[in-house]
């Protein structure tokens, strides 16, 4: 996806959920504060997963409207995944650290998208394979850095201790090792 797929669907999003502030969860928030990304891993990805900031539950108008397989979709060949807030593991103070994105495109409405660090988290939370490559192309390109990670690992509300050990493993494991 490119920045310019993600400003065409928070514009559509909006317009779906009738609101003008969109939040951006999924790996595609990444373009909020990264344009234009080196790494294909990157935008691989041609869903955005997004919610309405202030009626989350019109996430279902989303995804009917231009979710997979909706005729947005075939139209376009990307789409918009209407999720719940809860959808992400996300460090205490994230709403605090978003990143707007908001010009012509979006047509004054604005896609707020999760910091970098709050993405990652989020990524070593769910911890399957596409987002342990995803953190690792975010490594590559320098847009984290380990400090931080630790800090904000230590900062989520994990639903289990386990969880939040096998996060700040792999956190380790991945970033430390290279791997």
């Amino acid at each position: 996806m490119t920045r310019e797929q993600l400003e065409h669907i928070v514009r559509a999003a909006a317009a779906n959920a009738d609101t003008d502030e969109i939040v951006v969860v999924g790996s595609q928030a990444l373009l909020g504060s990264v344009p234009q990304p080196r790494q294909e891993v990157l935008v691989r990805s041609m869903e955005a997963d997004v919610f309405p900031l202030k009626f989350p539950e019109r996430s279902i108008l989303i995804d009917g409207a231009i979710g997979e397989k909706s005729i947005f979709h075939e139209s376009f060949g990307y789409y918009a995944h209407g999720v719940a807030p809860e959808t992400a593991i996300l460090p205490e103070g994230w709403q605090g650290r978003l990143v707007p994105v908001r010009n012509e495109n979006t047509r004054g409405c604005t896609g707020w998208c999760l910091d970098l660090h709050d993405l990652a988290v989020s990524k070593l939370a769910a911890g399957r394979e596409k987002d342990m490559e995803f953190i690792h192309g975010m490594w590559l390109e320098e847009l984290i850095d380990l400090a931080t990670l630790r800090t904000r690992i230590k900062a989520t509300p994990f639903p289990t201790s386990e969880h939040a050990e096998a996060t700040a493993s792999r956190c380790e494991k991945l970033l430390l090792s290279g791997e």
